[in-house]
């Protein structure tokens, strides 16, 4: 008794490519588009140079912090200061004072 092997259908091995180019498809538009892909990766770039920038700009507003609490170490308490400072938040001033307005931008 003879045995026949039974050819695949090219209907099967046309839907098996299709799949597959499909997937392909698939795989390229997220390597493209996705939450991690090329486009959003310029994107991510972009907000961590201004991330940077904010971080920088923060970094100095803190050694500014740092340097004014210095200036009332006890250790190193300047009597000037303290009185400048006692007189600027009561408001009073002696007659023969000058007053110099600092900026307060800086």
């Amino acid at each position: 008794m003879p045995t026949r092997v039974k050819r695949p259908s090219i209907l099967v091995k046309l839907g098996i490519t299709v799949g597959l180019l499909a997937f392909q498809g698939y795989l390229g538009y997220h390597v493209v588009t996705g939450t991690f892909g090329i486009e959003s990766q310029r994107e991510m770039l972009e907000e961590i140079k201004v991330l940077e920038a904010r971080r920088a700009a923060l970094e100095t507003e803190i050694e500014s912090y740092e340097h004014r609490i210095a200036l009332f170490d006890p250790r190193q308490l300047d009597p000037d200061i303290l009185t400048e400072r006692a007189r600027a938040l009561l408001g009073l001033v002696h007659p023969d004072d000058i007053i110099i307005v600092p900026d307060e931008r800086s």
